[in-house]
């Protein structure tokens, strides 16, 4: 969750406007550099930030070091406080605010608070493959799995191809027993990510669910 919530946040240095001269966004970036190298640290200094002016980068990178030091409730709480702040940001920056707490409460084990944020942040990305997909996470975890057969079929729709939408939808496809179905989206998570290693091992299950069914209709 974390190496997903820093690669969000380079991102968002790369858009960031708010500062002219440049000054949140290098001390934002010494923040993502500071939660790798030591958390407890980055913490600390990103509480003496937030003393100085509690400016959005500040509270932005609170947000990030409380994910970092095994704080996700508390870290995705701030996320959505910081998306749903006036001073929240461009709404590409609030719907990666909103990726990020969903992403922190599925950490704390809280499945049906990533649905909303994750909700709530496809209200300002629409379509995003990426996000459904993620939701499709959250919901199997809630054990809707309607729903996360819906997101996914939906990611797909919006980028025919996408990897981790095969992935996820052949494990469903399997624990449903539709095994051609799962050997299909196997495939076609392979043939987007071919080294995936968990792609890999899921194509062994189905093939085995296979040879399994094949067994049984011979005997």
């Amino acid at each position: 969750m974390l190496v997903t919530a820093l690669a969000a946040a380079t991102f968002l240095l790369a858009q960031q406007a708010t500062t002219p001269t440049g000054t949140e966004a290098d001390r934002l970036a010494a923040c993502l550099t500071a939660i790798e190298a030591d958390p407890v640290t980055a913490y600390e200094d990103a509480l003496a930030w937030m003393y100085q002016g509690n400016r959005p980068a500040a509270r932005y990178c609170h947000a990030l070091t409380l994910l970092a030091n095994d704080r996700p409730e508390d870290g995705a709480a701030k996320l959505e406080q910081l998306a749903n702040a006036r001073d929240g940001g461009t709404l590409e920056e609030r719907a990666i605010y909103l990726t990020q707490a969903g992403h922190g409460w599925l950490q704390a084990s809280a499945p049906d608070a990533a649905v909303v944020a994750f909700t709530s942040a496809l209200k300002l990305k629409a379509n995003d493959p990426a996000l459904l997909t993620d939701r499709a996470s959250a919901h199997l975890l809630t054990e809707n799995t309607d729903g996360a057969m819906a997101d996914l079929n939906a990611a797909l729709k919006a980028q025919a191809g996408f990897g981790p939408a095969h992935q996820l939808r052949a494990q469903l496809n399997l624990e449903a027993g539709k095994l051609d179905a799962a050997l299909a989206d196997v495939k076609a998570a392979m043939a987007a990510e071919p080294d995936n290693v968990d792609t890999l091992v899921l194509r062994g299950h189905v093939r085995e669910a296979m040879r399994l069914a094949e067994a049984k209709k011979s005997g």
